[in-house]
Formats: C-alpha cells, structure tokens, sequence
C-alpha cells in the first residue's frame, strides 16, 4: 500500500514537474501556503531531485529554484492574510471548518503573533505546522501588507532553499527528508527562538537609548 502511494505520489510530482518546470513548483507551493493541505517537504524535496539532480544542474540553481518557490509561497500566504484581513473572525471560523483546522492551533498562533508581532511571522515559516497558520492572525491582526510581505517572503525563502537543497543531496531518498525535520525540529525550534529573543532584545535595546524628539523636550 506504501508503496502504491509513492509511487502515485512521484509519478504525480513528475507530471507536474515535466509540464511546467518551477512555474509547476511555485503553483504548488502557493497552494500548499494558501491551505495548508499538500506538504512542502515533498514538493521542494522532489523539486530538488527532479527538477536539478535528474538534469544535472549545478548546485547554484538551488538558490533561483528557492526564488521561484518563496515567490509561490509568499502569494499563497498573501491570499490567506487577505481573507482573515478583510473576512475577519466570521470567514476564519468558516475556513477552519472547511479545512478541518483545530481552531485550537490558529488561538496558539494569534496569542504568539500578538505577543511578538512580525518576528514570528519571520520565524515562523521556519516551523512545519506554524508556517501556514501564522498568516491568519496576521491578517486578523491588521498587520501592514508590506511588512508581511517582507518577513513572509525572507522567511519562505530560506525554508525552500533549504528543503531543495536536501532533495539535491538526497537524490531519490526524498522520504528521508521529513524524517530528518522531525529529527531535527527541536533544534531549529530553539535555533529560531534564540533568534527571535535576540531580535527584541536588540529592538528594546534601541528604543531605550533612542534620542528623544526636541519637541517633546519643549513639552
């Protein structure tokens, strides 16, 4: 039965791959950012062995594969930020039901957004389960697009470098893939969070020894 379904999937990921190249790579991953629902450590791991391995491609080109699928990442996350934006609580909680989201993950992800602001959307596309969450409360949150934009796309960007270039040096052993992210998550999860505190550490730092206006001096 396994092996039934790898096989599905692979001739499924080669068919698309051979239709359409990385235009192929970055509608799946704007989908899968937009959902929620197809894995993005199958997608850039094939991706990284069909799409380069297979055609003896340097390894440079996982740093331009990487763009095209930050570039899908980053639209499917926008789509999902602007319906939370504009549809609010009611269209979430629609969307949740549709999707069979726990709606218990989007308050854990709201309650991180509000407590760090767009340093967890930055890191937060680091994490397998967050990555396609955080942009709800970023968008119920009013967040500024731009902002957004730039933490999301920074974030995805080295997310799906990262993921092709272990379907590169993996080669067919894509499934070995996932398993390595689950081995290693703790240590990117702390990895992630150090550089978050970091961050406010830093942001905190600055404001407190900021010079303060000559206007309000004179107030």
């Amino acid at each position: 039965m396994i092996a039934e379904i790898e096989a599905y999937v692979l001739s499924a990921a080669q068919t698309v791959y051979d239709a359409w190249g990385w235009l192929g790579v970055a509608a799946l991953l704007a989908f899968e950012n937009a959902t929620g629902i197809t894995p993005s450590e199958i997608i850039l791991g094939l991706a990284g062995w069909m799409l380069i391995f297979e055609h003896q491609l340097p390894p440079s080109m996982i740093f331009l594969g990487g763009l095209y699928a930050a570039l899908g990442s980053v639209t499917g996350s926008s789509i999902t930020y602007w319906a939370a934006r504009l549809g609010g609580r009611p269209l979430v909680d629609k969307l949740t039901r549709w999707f069979r989201i726990d709606t218990a993950h989007i308050g854990r992800a709201e309650a991180q957004f509000h407590r760090w602001g767009a340093g967890i959307v930055l890191v937060g596309r680091l994490m397998p389960g967050i990555r396609t969450i955080i942009n709800i409360p970023a968008g119920l949150a009013r967040m500024p697009f731009a902002i957004f934009f730039v933490t999301t796309f920074i974030g995805a960007y080295v997310w799906c470098t990262l993921l092709l270039g272990a379907g590169y040096l993996l080669g067919h052993e894509w499934a070995l893939i996932s398993t390595y992210l689950k081995k290693f998550f703790p240590y990117l999860l702390v990895g992630g969070s150090a550089v978050l505190a970091a961050y406010f550490w830093f942001t905190r730092r600055a404001m407190k020894f900021a010079p303060v206006p000559i206007h309000a001096e004179e107030e």
